[in-house]
């Protein structure tokens, strides 16, 4: 099997549902999957809202191998892949790769800190070089909040050159919008003007990783994001996704009085106020009055779903107390939230 075109747009970190005794639930983690698609939602299996961290490279391998045999289209997945151990990164990757996923997501090795730029490279060239197989498609995750050791702009210029195929991206869950714009100024190639200096043959796809950052992504040359709340919004996300193409499109056309009346009005849609909407679905889910957003994700996913056994998350994490999520309830309520079809 063989990737298609490189993935952009929506992708959620797919939490991961629990049965009673903690293992995974691969019936309720098929059907989420589905569902996300459905939505036009890619899926970032096994990212940081998927508790891929709480989970062994047997179960990551179990969970994907299932997806595959469920018909869920692999062109469509980004799994996470990244772990402290060179070894296992590898052995996930070339399953990733072997299936035909679209690339993965690859946290840097998180457990020792103050690493030098020169044994962040040798990792990810080891990893590189032991999967041998020039489908791979490596996205770098820079989370910092979380991770600590974070991904720079001289390690990936230094990737770039050593791996100009092997490397396509990253996701930027720094947090910090002025982070974003470093990389993007540094490597996206935009639509419109000039490529950065002389990386005009190469492709760095930059994805931000909370959708409150979407419009200024795309408004900069990014290609969309990888957002916690693409699990229960993944719909009106898509639809600002949309509207930047189409108005980047629209805007970029020498003439555009051929256009269909769908393209011009999207096009005409209010981007600020689409973002505004995020915004403030996504301030709901990571108020700091729940124990943790992944909790309160999977709580939501409970409640529209009208299935309690969503709430369930693995230790370290707890669920939301009766309380939290009344209080998640209440306030989904008020700003009139759902999950079609879901």
């Amino acid at each position: 099997m063989i990737a298609s075109a490189r993935i952009r747009g929506v992708l959620a970190p797919v939490v991961t549902p629990f049965k009673a005794d903690l293992a995974p639930d691969s019936k309720r983690f098929i059907a989420h999957c589905k569902w996300l698609l459905s939505q036009n939602c890619g899926l970032a299996v096994f990212g940081t809202n998927s508790e891929a961290n709480s989970l062994s490279m047997e179960e990551r391998a179990m969970l994907l191998d299932e997806l595959v045999a469920a018909g869920v289209d692999p062109s469509r997945m980004m799994p996470g892949t990244g772990c402290c151990s060179i070894m296992e990164a590898v052995k996930l990757t070339k399953q990733a790769v072997g299936n035909g996923c679209a690339g993965v997501l690859m946290l840097p090795p998180f457990y020792y800190k103050d690493v030098t730029e020169e044994g962040l490279y040798r990792y990810f060239s080891e990893v590189v070089q032991r999967v041998g197989d020039a489908r791979l498609r490596i996205y770098l995750y820079h989370i910092p909040p979380v991770a600590v050791v974070g991904i720079t702009t001289g390690l990936v210029e230094r990737l770039l050159a050593a791996y100009p195929n092997a490397i396509a991206g990253m996701k930027d869950s720094s947090g910090d919008w002025n982070n974003t714009k470093t990389f993007l100024d540094a490597f996206a190639v935009r639509a419109a003007g000039p490529a950065p200096t002389t990386r005009a043959a190469r492709t760095f796809d930059v994805f931000v990783g909370s959708d409150s950052f979407l419009l200024a992504n795309m408004r900069n040359g990014g290609v969309g994001t990888i957002s916690a709340t693409a699990n229960v919004n993944p719909a009106a996300i898509h639809k600002l996704y949309v509207a930047c193409t189409e108005k980047s499109k629209f805007e970029n056309r020498e003439s555009n009085l051929e256009d269909p009346p769908s393209r011009k009005a999207t096009a005409r849609l209010d981007l600020e106020g689409l973002q505004a909407k995020l915004n403030v679905v996504r301030q709901v889910f990571s108020s700091r009055k729940f124990s943790s957003m992944i909790a309160a994700l999977k709580q939501a996913i409970a409640i529209y779903a009208h299935d309690p056994a969503w709430r369930t998350v693995r230790p370290p994490l707890v669920e939301l107390t009766t309380e939290q999520a009344n209080t998640l309830a209440s306030e989904l309520k008020a700003i009139a939230f759902t999950m079609p079809g879901l």
